[in-house]
């Protein structure tokens, strides 16, 4: 799939390929990628992404009070969190969530399998005001792929493109927002028994407990060398989201719960019912690149009924190449 066209800031963009098209929603441009009933949004604000199913509902969660307007980032979707995840020297969760991308309409080859599948590819470079706070040039390379039967998968590609011979060292997340029907009602299976550091306790180290993580407050927890595969199981919805990922041995697990969802202005403040991030990520172990170095993470969604059991996916299934 390729897309390419240039606009004035409020005429739409409109893409060359029968399954896409770029338009604007409110202030930002928004492409829209569908394989049958099912699809994805693609916000160039941020490379956000949204995905329905074949029913067109929300897989993803989007908060009911979302800002769609620089220079906050979305809440909802998967964020992309890059070049810092969590807090640091930079803005929270780092600038590439707050940057206009650009659709990338001659990218080098991906390793990716696109056969019969949808895909885009956006990226990502350094600009002035990025100079500024975080001296390095960069190339981020993202492709987002749907399969035909509705998997989601991003693909991202980090290069240092410096050429004063400087490494540079990054934190990166998927910073995934998915829809639950009642996140007491929902569990996690395949962290437990894993060391993790509690954000709520100045990441503190603590191991996990019991048979699967299950809700009832705040939550927000790094866990260390994760499997490749993660379930998150909406009994309610008698369904799973399946998350599978390479090269991000971190898994983040996070709900606001209802004192902190009231006192952020673009959160609802039910949503947190309706909501948990889990994110594929890299942070307790910052990745280094030198000038000419990549580094490629690898996230893939997909759903499967309720009748899911531990046994039934096999944890070892590689990623689609």
């Amino acid at each position: 799939m390729r897309t390419a066209s240039t606009s004035s800031t409020v005429r739409a963009l409109m893409a060359s390929t029968r399954s896409s098209c770029v338009r604007f929603v409110a202030v930002l441009p928004r492409q829209i990628i569908n394989a049958s009933l099912i699809g994805y949004d693609i916000y160039l604000y941020g490379g956000q992404v949204t995905w329905k199913n074949e029913h067109r509902e929300e897989l993803l969660f989007v908060s009911s009070k979302a800002i769609f307007k620089p220079p906050k980032a979305i809440r909802g979707g998967i964020t992309i969190c890059f070049p810092q995840f969590g807090s640091g020297a930079l803005d929270r969760h780092g600038f590439a969530r707050n940057r206009f991308w650009s659709i990338d309409n001659d990218p080098p080859p991906f390793p990716t399998n696109t056969t019969n599948k949808a895909f885009i590819d956006l990226i990502l470079k350094q600009s002035e005001e990025d100079a500024k706070i975080w001296p390095h040039r960069y190339e981020f390379r993202l492709r987002i792929t749907l399969g035909p039967g509705g998997d989601l998968m991003l693909t991202s590609r980090i290069r240092n493109t410096n050429t004063d011979g400087k490494s540079f060292t990054f934190t990166f997340a998927y910073h995934t927002h998915l829809y639950v029907t009642d996140i007491s009602e929902v569990r996690v299976e395949g962290l437990e028994t894993l060391d993790y550091l509690d954000n709520l306790k100045d990441r503190e180290r603590f191991t996990e407990q019991g048979d699967a993580i299950t809700f009832e407050s705040e939550v927000d927890k790094i866990y260390l060398s994760t499997p490749t595969k993660i379930a998150i199981l909406d009994h309610e919805r008698k369904r799973t989201f399946v998350l599978r990922k390479d090269g991000l041995p971190d898994a983040v697990v996070w709900n606001p719960w209802d004192k902190k969802a009231k006192a952020m202005p673009d959160f609802g403040d039910d949503d947190y019912m309706h909501m948990l991030c889990v994110e594929a990520a890299c942070v307790e172990k910052p990745i280094t690149l030198k000038p000419g170095e990549e580094w490629k993470g690898r996230q893939e969604l997909s759903v499967v009924p309720s009748s899911y059991c531990s046994g039934q996916l096999d944890p070892r299934r590689a990623l689609s190449v």
